[in-house]
């Protein structure tokens, strides 16, 4: 959660409360409806509207300081430091384009907007023959959490999912392998939305990058945090610390046992 300056609950509430019903729901996290926000910088300044969550990307307008916006639905890009502290949540608006969270009040550090090109889509291991399901797999990775040093987990990304999933090993050579095996229909190309014991694809300039969610947009990879560590992190992370690309998501199909 971001720390300074905190998004204080009561306020968000009772600028709810005194618009409509509708805007009321908005305030919950993952509610299905858009939310409402107000555009606030530290300069005063207007913040730059882009064209996809990323600090790269092309500028398509802009919002001053103190407009209100009507947020269609939220996701993961780069992470920016603003107003409201540090996040990779970026905020679609209504009239186009994408805003860091950390320039909008919205009365959380969480989404308050749906998930963009979310889909009911959830993890499943049905037809894979995985030894363990979605759900023993996030397990098995939260419980593997550390800081400290494992040969194990150096650069073996695409083996760490697979022994999530109950396999000895993956069964593909490299992380990108593995994507360019995975049937297509069990493949999410581009959506961020990724179900918890869903894996998360990028490609590098070696062999590209695999991790495993863990639900909410928290992912456990390897070696983001240092050499042969296993932590959480996020997609943006991922892309801003590494220059990663990111491919989508799959479900848990493995090759060693295809």
């Amino acid at each position: 959660m971001r720390v300074l300056p905190v998004r204080r609950l009561p306020v968000k509430i009772a600028i709810l409360a005194a618009g409509t019903a509708a805007a009321s729901l908005t305030f919950l996290a993952g509610s299905a409806a858009a939310a409402t926000g107000t555009v606030h910088t530290s300069s005063g300044a207007a913040v730059n509207v882009r064209s996809a969550p990323h600090t790269s990307a092309s500028i398509v307008g802009s919002k001053a300081n103190g407009a209100t916006v009507t947020i269609t639905c939220q996701t993961h890009g780069d992470t920016v430091t603003g107003k409201y502290g540090t996040s990779d949540i970026w905020d679609k608006i209504s009239s186009g384009g994408y805003i860091s969270d950390t320039y909008v009040y919205t009365g959380s550090d969480g989404t308050v907007a749906p998930a963009c090109g979310s889909t009911s889509t959830g993890c499943s291991t049905s037809g894979t023959g995985d030894p363990h399901t979605c759900a023993q797999a996030v397990t098995w990775a939260k419980n593997h959490i550390t800081t400290s040093y494992h040969s194990d987990y150096y650069r073996r990304c695409d083996h760490i999912v697979g022994l999530a999933y109950g396999f000895p090993a993956s069964g593909s050579v490299t992380a990108y392998a593995h994507w360019q095996a995975i049937p297509s229909s069990k493949k999410h190309a581009g959506d961020r939305s990724v179900p918890a014991g869903g894996l998360a694809f990028f490609s590098t300039s070696s062999a590209g990058h695999v991790m495993i969610s863990i639900g909410g947009g928290t992912f456990v990879s390897n070696d983001i945090h240092g050499n042969g560590t296993y932590t959480k992190t996020t997609i943006g992370e991922i892309e801003s610390k590494w220059g990663a690309h990111y491919l989508g998501w799959a479900q848990p199909w493995f090759q060693y046992n295809h």
